[in-house]
């Protein structure tokens, strides 16, 4: 099987702080794969926020329609990461948004992520363009997040 391989963008527009708690740690005893997803949602949660996203109009949202990690390193009880997120490949229907996790304080990668987000309206069973002001606010702002915890 092929290696997933996850590009960064060339900037980031948001950046968030998120602790790992007991609830994240794993057998093992680091960050579990399955909360690692998790808290990339939060990260993205924390941004859309950020850039004022609501879900205006009932019958359309913004859904992730694939996921993809890369794990870098372990990541342990009492550390917090850095959650950095960029967007990339634009097309008619949404997006990927890139994650970047490193461990606050010592810089070292955990992992990468991708979501393609698409929007879809319920009423209609189908797949709708972007709205031109999501956009705008993902390609000409850098956020950051006053969410550090």
């Amino acid at each position: 099987m092929a290696r997933v391989t996850i590009e960064l963008p060339d900037r980031f527009v948001f950046s968030t702080r998120v602790p790992i708690y007991t609830s994240h740690i794993n057998q093992s005893r680091h960050l579990d794969s399955v909360a690692l997803l998790t808290l990339f949602a939060e990260a993205r949660a924390r941004m859309l926020a950020a850039i004022d996203y609501r879900r205006d109009n009932t019958d359309v949202a913004m859904i992730v329609a694939d996921t993809a990690v890369t794990y870098r390193s372990e990541a342990f009880y009492g550390e917090t990461l850095l959650f950095e997120i960029g967007a990339a490949d634009f097309n008619k229907y949404g997006c990927d948004l890139v994650f970047r996790a490193t461990v606050d304080g010592d810089g070292r990668e955990v992992a990468r992520g991708k979501n393609g987000v698409v929007f879809f309206d319920y009423r209609l069973k189908k797949p709708v363009s972007a709205p031109a002001a999501w956009v705008e606010r993902l390609t000409a702002t850098s956020l950051s997040s006053d969410i550090l915890e």
